[in-house]
């Protein structure tokens, strides 16, 4: 089953939509509570596991729905048309900064990011659950993922690499007295993160407007760019219309589903990782490198990096199989991760290093959702039952618990150490070995560790090409 160029980019559109947010709260969020808000990194991290405990506690609660969603437009199209204003505007929530302090202003901060974690899982779960019903054939899907991710780092680069460049300007036109260079210079704006003069809460100020209206930009972007998902996609693989709505069954089978429970725990171990390296990667070059503004390029090259590679899944899954190329990725990259350590500071070798494992793990990232598609086929091949939406979701459900761990593990070993922003400057934090030894073994050897130990899990994946062409004929035959 074919899919078109047309279909494949509208499709890809909506990652970009959610990355355009997502990526906010993922590279910056924690940075703004801490160092623009001024919350503790205890609170900090606390709020974030809350929110994303709530968050996935929904994921499979909006996957179970939309799985018994019947409209006119299929299961998973409306949600990227009824979520994707409420997306933008509890986005625009969470960076809005409101003037509050000590205990009011936790509760505003918790409340935002529980309410945008539980708007994005009513879109995002849908959206990904609908690419796994565009067609039924592995490999199509392994090329429509690849136009997915390669368009969800693209939204990735632009957060990632430029959004602090949009977050000093738009903040320097806001704030009287602060021009662009104060903003974006890493001495000058020692003074915003010490206090130490005047000009520390201007500029603290000027961060507050900066992020609010560049969210508020991503968000109107996001809402469009949802609607051509919207209106280019449709839903074509359906579960049997005899399949009765009975949700013990559903979670019985999904638990009986070997692909399902190898790729989950794949997940989790990934998600920590991503965790712990991301969070911890504005603290290195803040701190450790002495050059917050080098964050920049490290995820710049890095992300461009990851779309030159992406496109080489689909050719590589056709010529090894998904399982050995996951295996390779893991193991690779892992590798590549870990020797981020041994670049200490040095800014040409860590970007060397990142972009390696990048380029490595890139196939992985569309893998994952092309294998986890091929796992809710199994599930309707093996025991009659068609659960995308469940399949899927519960898959997110344990990545955000994966998360929410790498975060936690993260707060609590900075926390261990005597890590407080708010209460130190960043000499003392410099001159702090415990805490500059802690973020260097934080952001490259742990997370390289842990992704190429995904490679364990991996060996216990049991569907190969063979196994997945017979599974498309005999659920192709079912339906005729």
């Amino acid at each position: 089953m074919k899919l078109s160029v047309k279909e494949k980019l509208g499709y890809s559109l909506g990652d970009t939509a959610s990355h355009f947010v997502w990526d906010m709260v993922n590279f910056w969020l924690i940075f703004y509570y801490t160092d623009v808000l001024g919350v503790s990194i205890t609170w900090a991290t606390t709020i974030a596991i809350i929110g994303t405990v709530m968050d996935a506690v929904m994921d499979p609660i909006v996957g179970i729905f939309a799985d018994r969603t019947n409209t006119k437009f299929g299961k998973f199209r409306p949600f990227l048309l009824w979520g994707a204003i409420p997306f933008a505007l509890c986005a625009f929530l969470a960076f809005f900064g409101p003037d509050l302090m000590g205990n009011a202003q936790i509760a505003y901060v918790l409340t935002t990011f529980i309410l945008l974690r539980i708007i994005y899982a009513v879109v995002n779960i849908p959206y990904s659950s609908l690419g796994a019903v565009m067609t039924n054939d592995s490999i199509e899907r392994a090329g429509l993922n690849s136009y997915r991710f390669v368009a969800a780092n693209l939204g990735q680069l632009i957060v990632s690499g430029l959004a602090l460049y949009g977050v000093y300007y738009l903040g320097a036109m806001c704030v009287e007295g602060i021009d662009y260079s104060l903003m974006s210079d890493d001495s000058a704006r020692k003074l915003f993160a010490e206090a130490s003069d005047a000009n520390g809460e201007l500029i603290r100020g000027a961060y507050k407007y900066g992020f609010r209206y560049l969210v508020a930009i991503f968000g109107v972007i996001s809402i469009v760019l949802f609607y051509i998902t919207f209106r280019t996609t449709k839903e074509r693989v359906a579960p049997a219309k005899k399949q009765d709505s009975n949700l013990f069954r559903d979670f019985k089978f999904l638990f009986k589903n070997r692909p399902w429970v190898v790729l989950t725990l794949v997940g989790i171990l990934s998600f920590i990782m991503f965790a712990i390296q991301n969070i911890s990667a504005t603290y290195y070059f803040k701190y450790y490198c002495d050059a917050e503004s080098k964050a920049q390029l490290f995820n710049l090259l890095g992300t461009i990096a990851l779309i030159i590679a992406i496109p080489t899944t689909k050719p590589l899954v056709k010529r090894f199989g998904g399982k050995n190329l996951y295996i390779v990725c893991s193991l690779l990259s892992g590798t590549f991760f870990a020797l981020l350590y041994v670049a200490g500071d040095n800014m040409v070798l860590i970007n060397i290093f990142n972009c390696l494992g990048k380029i490595s793990y890139a196939p992985a990232i569309s893998l994952l959702w092309t294998m986890l598609a091929d796992a809710a086929d199994y599930g309707d091949w093996k025991f009659q039952r068609r659960t995308t939406g469940l399949c899927l979701s519960a898959a997110v459900f344990a990545q955000k618990i994966g998360w929410s761990i790498g975060a936690a593990i993260l707060g609590q070993i900075m926390a261990g150490v005597g890590f407080d922003p708010e209460a130190m400057t960043t000499s003392q934090i410099q001159a702090d070995a415990s805490i500059m030894s802690t973020i260097h073994v934080l952001f490259g050897l742990i997370p390289g560790i842990l992704y190429a130990s995904c490679a364990i899990f991996l060996f216990f994946y049991n569907l190969d090409n063979k196994t997945l062409q017979e599974m498309k004929a005999d659920l192709e035959k079912r339906e005729d």
